[in-house]
């Protein structure tokens, strides 16, 4: 554990303490975790880039139905592909600890929720989100009366200025009421 602590540095060890949600311990277990991904050449742990496939491969989120969406949601590359330097799998984990904050916790749900990036949770968004908790496999699908009433119900119950759409404020407003979302918004390496 000492080799893991020397190679990342006490001040910034410290800093990513200061930064993030994450314990020491946490941040240690994530640089081993993520060290791991990188391949044979690659060993500048704080500059690499680890493709999305590879970080998919985390047991972690290996069955997590919104998977792609959450790498792509925190990498911060220009490319927009999904892959994740140190930093965005820190920030990730930190997002998806159990000391993050509801407020914290809703908007990454929320960005992971808005596939088409615009903003807002339209139909679109709604329909691929309910394809990803239902799986889209046949005896899973909803037909598409079924969809348009629970894109309805959803609708009814969080558009509050009745646009079409659910925004962050809406969204956190509906979150707010749901007292086991911040317990089951965790990521735990």
């Amino acid at each position: 554990m000492g080799t893991t602590a020397s190679q990342l540095g006490k001040d910034l060890l410290s800093e990513y303490q200061e930064l993030t949600f994450l314990t020491k311990q946490e941040i240690l277990l994530a640089y081993k975790r993520f060290s791991e991904l990188l391949g044979k050449d690659e060993k500048d742990v704080l500059h690499e880039r680890v493709p999305m496939d590879r970080i998919l491969t985390l047991p972690e989120l290996k069955s997590n139905p919104f998977r792609k969406r959450i790498c792509y949601v925190f990498s911060t590359s220009d490319s927009k592909n999904g892959s994740l330097t140190f930093e965005d799998f820190l920030d990730l984990l930190s997002a998806f600890s159990d000391s993050a904050t509801m407020e914290i916790k809703s908007h990454y749900a929320f960005r992971i929720f808005d596939f088409d990036d615009d903003g807002t949770l339209d139909c679109g968004d709604l329909e691929k989100l309910v394809n990803c908790l239902t799986g889209e496999t046949d005896e899973t699908k909803l037909t598409a009366e079924e969809m348009r009433q629970l894109i309805s119900n959803i609708l009814e119950e969080s558009d509050i200025d009745k646009d079409g759409t659910v925004n962050l404020s809406e969204f956190q407003h509906v979150i707010s009421r749901s007292p086991d979302f911040v317990s089951s918004f965790k990521i735990v390496l």
